[in-house]
């Protein structure tokens, strides 16, 4: 299996034409934004972070550490880890783009989901 680039970007953010398969990655759909404009190729919601965790890191930068170990021991939940098998079956075929809603994508569980993605 090749490795393919695994990027990581905002979904309000036009797409590109090097995003590859895009992916949504966030439990809700964002607001403001109609399905059409996404241009998805797929929605992953049950790799998303639980409610509480979500709710409990805030996007806080501060907790962004704890939180990426936390949510890494979330994927160990079977329809996560499932979940996160087909993410790494896009990234197989080619670039994958995993997209979320959050102001700071660079603190985001498609953050942690890409580095988990580009280490194996």
């Amino acid at each position: 299996m090749s490795k393919h680039e695994v990027q990581v970007r905002r979904v309000y953010d036009a797409p590109a034409p090097s995003d590859g398969t895009r992916v949504l990655v966030d439990r809700l759909w964002p607001r403001g934004l109609s399905k059409d404009k996404a241009e998805l190729d797929d929605w992953c919601k049950q790799v998303s972070p639980s409610t509480e965790l979500r709710k409990w890191y805030a996007h806080d930068p501060d907790k962004f550490e704890e939180f990426a170990e936390r949510y890494r021991a979330e994927l160990d939940d079977p329809e996560r880890a499932e979940a996160l098998d087909g993410l790494r079956e896009h990234a197989a075929t080619g670039t994958l783009t995993l997209l979320t809603a959050a102001k700071r994508d660079d603190i985001s569980e498609a953050t942690v989901l890409a580095e988990i993605l580009t280490a194996h």
